[in-house]
């Protein structure tokens, strides 16, 4: 691990083996998930019957593709629809919560850290019930103090916003808060001794610097949100999400089809974070 430390040649060699083993443990399930998607079987199984697109663009039983299936495509709508809320609140929250943790010192400020971070050791499905069961109760108080019907309040895309938010947030932040903690402030007092407002300061100068930041934060939400489940199951109502539908599908019996929408979203994920990376290496070079 350390390059200037001499180390014997058995040594090196089982690192690199380790190494090796690592990527191919890692790597080696997706291999095969996105080989099955190309396979001319109902069955994402061996043997290998050949390589088809039907799994892609198929139009008729059994071999419907993904660009075909209605039920498919309807969740993977609402995933987005989910996902740019989700980023959108996320993002905002996150920068808001980036420069009161690192501009300001207040009573309670470590606690009120601490209980920012509590998200990430909870589990998901214990996130899922505990909003459900909130939000069923607080639901049920007020429809019997009023009479009105809370729709909001029930599982639904309004409950799945937001308790993916309740955690996602707290990446954003992190991501966020550790760019801002590398800005020299003196550079919004110089801003401000030439006549700029505290707002304009923040807006001409901070925010750009903190762009790479939100798109990175904003990326890592918009997949987060994708691939959420524990949370999600516990949320959600008529409308399903895209993890929640390959889920169904899956305890009817799997095809390939699964395995067509994998690909997708590994080609999804990989773009994603390949522009986040050239748009921060763009942004460090300027």
């Amino acid at each position: 691990m350390i390059p200037t430390v001499p180390q014997p040649g058995f040594a090196k060699w089982c690192y690199r083996a380790y190494v090796t083993v690592f990527f191919v443990y890692l790597a080696l399930p997706l291999t095969v998930v996105c080989v099955f998607a190309f396979n001319n079987s109902v069955f994402p199984s061996l043997p290998w019957e050949g390589f088809t697109l039907a799994w892609f663009f198929g139009s008729e039983a059994p071999y419907i593709g993904v660009f075909n299936e209605r039920s498919i495509l309807r969740s993977i709508g609402t995933s987005a629809f989910v996902a740019f809320w989700v980023s959108g609140l996320a993002v905002a929250v996150g920068t808001c919560n980036a420069f009161l943790f690192v501009r300001h010192e207040f009573r309670g400020k470590a606690l009120l850290y601490m209980l920012m971070l509590m998200p990430l050791i909870i589990p998901g499905v214990i996130l899922g019930i505990s909003i459900l069961v909130f939000s069923s109760s607080a639901a049920n108080a007020l429809e019997d103090a009023t009479g009105m019907w809370f729709d909001g309040l029930r599982p639904g895309l309004p409950l799945v916003i937001l308790g993916q938010f309740s955690f996602i947030t707290t990446f954003a932040t992190l991501v966020i808060t550790a760019r801002l903690q590398k800005f020299d402030p003196s550079l919004e007092e110089a801003a401000l001794n030439l006549g700029a407002s505290k707002w304009g300061a923040i807006q001409q100068i901070t925010l750009p610097f903190l762009l790479p930041a939100i798109v990175a934060s904003a990326v890592v939400s918009i997949l987060m949100s994708f691939e959420n489940f524990n949370t999600t199951l516990m949320l959600v109502g008529s409308d399903s999400p895209l993890t929640i539908t390959m889920f169904d599908k899956l305890k009817q019996g799997s095809t390939p089809v699964l395995n067509a929408v994998s690909l997708l979203l590994i080609i999804v994920s990989a773009v994603l974070g390949l522009i986040s990376l050239l748009f921060q290496k763009r942004k460090s070079a300027a």
